[in-house]
């Protein structure tokens, strides 16, 4: 199926095209107008094609891209053919689904986390953070939480936004997952005043990491 869908699917992307979908997701930086819950039912409809994915992220269409995520084998990618799709990967959607989908199930995700993090790309190194927040919520074991939190207070502040965001999450989910590093993390958080003024829509936590840690283990806590 693989070999002779690439074209029919494609025309299906481009007939679920919506200009104002794309004039909204224009101002979010992507540049695509397929909704993305019609892009899930085209993915759901054709299950895992690993060589199609691969076929549709070659199109260099951001609607295909965010497709080929959707129905790729996450760990029949190489770690040089990872590294080479988040640098070609710049659309934040794209972007933001590549780690999360494939990267976060690779069993290249270390090696890549710690290449990633010291790029001098701030949209690589923001993928690096992503993982190390993955990381320090869920296998912590033999990460440096204080070592994190002095190159997040010494370099957060004048990130530039989407490597200042991941860094951001990153303090968070110190201070929320590791009591003896709270703190310290919103200390930081405080003083850093990082997205402390990010308009936050009614009923959502705030992304300023002080309020943002105190929310979530209050939660946990059941007060």
């Amino acid at each position: 199926m693989a070999e002779t869908a690439i074209e029919s699917v494609t025309a299906e992307l481009a007939a679920l095209e919506d200009p104002k979908m794309r004039e909204a997701n224009r101002k979010r930086g992507d540049d695509h107008g397929v909704n993305l819950s019609a892009l899930r039912a085209v993915a759901k409809r054709l299950k895992t094609q690993h060589q199609l994915a691969r076929e549709l992220w070659a199109t260099d269409d951001t609607a295909a891209r965010l497709l080929s995520l959707l129905i790729c084998r996450p760990k029949a990618f190489g770690l040089q053919e990872l590294d080479t799709m988040l640098r070609q990967a710049r659309a934040p959607k794209v972007h933001d689904w590549l780690v999360n989908y494939v990267v976060k199930k690779s069993p290249h995700a270390e090696e890549l986390r710690i290449t990633w993090t010291g790029d001098p790309d701030q949209v690589v190194a923001s993928a690096g953070w992503a993982l190390t927040t993955e990381r320090v919520a869920k296998k912590p074991e033999g990460l440096d939480l204080s070592g994190l939190l002095d190159t997040i207070e010494a370099d957060m502040k004048d990130a530039p936004d989407r490597l200042q965001w991941a860094m951001n999450h990153t303090l968070a989910q110190i201070g929320i997952e590791h009591p003896g590093h709270r703190a310290r993390a919103i200390d930081i958080g405080e003083r850093l005043e990082v997205l402390k003024d990010y308009p936050t829509p009614p009923n959502c936590t705030s992304p300023f990491a002080p309020i943002w840690i105190n929310e979530m283990v209050s939660r946990r806590s059941g007060a």
